[in-house]
């Protein structure tokens, strides 16, 4: 049930937080597909996340995010997860952050990573990010993603 109640949380503050942003806030859409290793298993991955940033001033930010990912196996459920980000902005186009939250499916489990946004013009964006997910009773599993999306 804990569980949840901190997905709905995350879920209701990043669907609001555009309507209570300040100005430099930026929603995001993506589309990412990467590499789940980890006990022995190597798998795709892709999914879809979507998000809001906050402007720290101009040199950092932090935002919120909601994502499902499938694992590219038969008989794999989609992974929900719901977590924040903090980090640097790295000139005019780029982001550099810590990332961390929940991942619900049939296995739940937190999660840390990192990554880097980059901006190619002015709403669509690379990204590249790495998970570390302690699972428990399965050992602890890595994920790489690389994404693109759109800005808003």
């Amino acid at each position: 049930m804990k569980k949840f109640a901190v997905a709905a949380a995350l879920l209701s503050a990043v669907v609001a937080t555009p309507a209570l942003a300040a100005p430099g806030g930026e929603g995001r859409v993506e589309v990412r597909g990467g590499l789940i290793t980890g006990n022995g298993i190597d798998e795709g991955t892709l999914g879809l996340a979507a998000g809001y940033d906050f402007d720290l001033g101009s040199t950092a930010f932090a935002g919120a995010e909601v994502a499902g990912d499938k694992v590219l196996v038969d008989g794999a459920d989609v992974q929900f997860s719901a977590g924040g980000r903090v980090g640097a902005k790295i000139g005019s186009n780029g982001k550099l952050f810590a990332t961390a939250g929940y991942t619900f499916s049939d296995i739940d489990d937190p999660y840390v990573g990192a990554g880097y946004q980059h901006k190619f013009g002015s709403n669509v964006y690379g990204k590249v990010e790495y998970r570390h997910q302690f699972i428990g009773n399965f050992g602890d599993f890595d994920t790489i993603t690389a994404g693109v999306g759109f800005a808003f």
